[in-house]
């Protein structure tokens, strides 16, 4: 399962300062999600290397910060160059390490990680901001924006290189310098790139380090050099990020996942909502952030979408031995496995929740579970409220537009939303009050690296991918100059 055309070597080497070097720590076991079975081992890195990698970081930023944006732009798009050219490699290694089918990660991951490194190589060198000017008579004022100094980045494991791609393009075309952990279940694609990185940039811009939460992200975290710290994960790591980050005043930026709702309104595209939340709703096995899960039905369409809807999940292909044929992957690990499979037990317990199709443990090798789909679920459910990350949608019937948009609102979360109407006065209405970073209208989980991705409420603050991340990154700096006399 998850066979690639060749064989496959499996990076193990951390990047500090230029050099590849072997962790000094405990190594942790390397799975393939499709199998259950350990493919390899990486080491994480000691807190003496933790400490080797910010101290190199520090050399390198005065000179990294002080090179011109087109400079900083030709080694990215080199960046990009290179994925391309390993992008068969790098996605047999997403394929293997996330369990995903092997073509899905080249297609889409591979593409838009490339993407991603030239939108910044340009945004770079087009940003816009205030004019100078006398505001003060004689005093000119400008308005510079600078790099914060050390970033420290931590990526999830649902899409180990393209996260990586969306915290270290705009970080290092902004002038940072970084220290880049990838999750402890998936590190290998960003692995497999640190020789790239470390060709193409100056020793100690980007140091990668492997290891789990406690034992680097947390010491990585409190450095007293570290400036910023992005993160993309759950609640309970960002809350963790925050305190720590607050004793020494840290930036933070921070995606928290979500548990995106979709407005079904009785004129929509039945068939067009169909196709859509069968693809979007358990893309990647439903571990997905901005996942299509929580369907809030019309009662005009309810039933109709219920029966299509519950058909379509059905015919979701996974599992197969041919991974060319395969729609999704399993989930990550044995624990997400059992932790959606439990929340699934849980809904199924009340008497009012329905179970359309799924809801079961797959019986072969892996961590796979089911395409699951569960009807008359009520606002007040736990697998309404909650994020599942797990291949689980659910449908909840409602009279009245406004009650729709308020049962949206009703959530700790404030990441991605969807409203689908043929009435486009209707859908932009909508849009405009519910409270997501982002709403897409009869679509979902469109993405574009010129949009710009972050949420609301719980779900963090920051934005990923557009000219505003390059904001995020940067610090604003007012350049005041006295006049020494007049001319004239």
């Amino acid at each position: 399962m998850n066979a690639i055309a060749s064989p496959l070597t499996f990076p193990d080497k951390l990047l500090i300062g230029g050099e590849l070097v072997t962790g000094d720590g405990i190594a942790e076991p390397i799975l393939n999600p499709a199998t259950g079975e350990a493919v390899c081992s990486v080491k994480e890195a000691s807190i003496e290397q933790i400490d080797a990698a910010v101290h190199s970081a520090s050399a390198a930023f005065p000179t990294w910060s002080r090179t011109t944006p087109a400079q900083r732009s030709a080694l990215l798009l080199e960046i990009a160059t290179s994925i391309d050219q390993q992008a068969d490699y790098l996605a047999g290694l997403e394929a293997v390490n996330c369990g995903k089918p092997a073509h899905l990660a080249r297609q889409d991951d591979l593409a838009a990680t490339a993407d991603v490194f030239r939108f910044f190589a340009g945004a770079v060198r087009c940003q816009q901001g205030q004019l100078a000017g006398e505001y003060l008579p004689g005093f000119t004022s400008m308005v510079r924006r600078d790099p914060i100094g050390l970033v420290a980045s931590i990526a999830p494991w649902n899409y180990p290189l393209m996260m990586a791609a969306w915290k270290l393009a705009p970080a290092l075309a902004a002038g940072n310098c970084l220290i880049f952990k990838p999750s402890e279940h998936t590190p290998l694609s960003t692995l497999a790139l640190a020789p790239t990185l470390a060709q193409i940039l100056p020793a100690g811009v980007i140091n990668v380090l492997c290891g789990g939460g406690d034992s680097v992200g947390s010491p990585l975290v409190s450095h007293p050099k570290i400036r910023m710290v992005s993160l993309t994960g759950d609640i309970i790591t960002g809350q963790k990020i925050l305190q720590a980050a607050a004793r020494t005043l840290k930036r933070t930026h921070l995606e928290l996942g979500g548990k995106a709702p979709v407005i079904v309104c009785d004129d929509a595209d039945l068939a067009a909502v169909v196709e859509g939340v069968r693809t979007w709703g358990y893309y990647n096995a439903g571990q997905d952030c901005t996942a299509a899960c929580r369907i809030y039905a019309q009662a005009g369409i309810h039933d109709r979408l219920v029966a299509e809807l519950g058909d379509a999940v059905s015919s979701l292909r996974f599992a197969r031995k041919n991974d060319s044929e395969n729609e999704i992957g399993p989930l990550i690990s044995a624990r997400q496995r059992d932790r959606v499979a439990s929340f699934v037990e849980r809904a199924l317990g009340q008497p009012h929740i329905e179970r359309v199709t799924g809801a079961a443990v797959h019986s072969g090798p892996g961590f796979f579970y089911q395409p699951t789909l569960l009807a008359g679920c009520r606002q007040g459910d736990e697998i309404v409220q909650r994020e599942v990350f797990g291949p689980v949608v659910t449908v909840t019937r409602f009279e009245e537009l406004s009650q729709a948009v308020s049962w949206a609102n009703d959530s700790e979360y404030g990441l991605a939303s969807s409203v689908w109407t043929q009435n486009l006065d209707k859908a932009m209405q909508v849009a405009s009050h519910l409270q997501y970073g982002c709403t897409w209208i009869n679509s979902h989980f469109m993405l574009v690296s010129e949009m710009p991705h972050g949420g609301l409420k719980r779900s963090g603050y920051g934005k990923d991918l557009s000219s505003d991340s390059l904001q995020d990154y940067s610090v604003v700096r007012h350049i005041m100059a006295r006049h020494s006399g007049h001319l004239m």
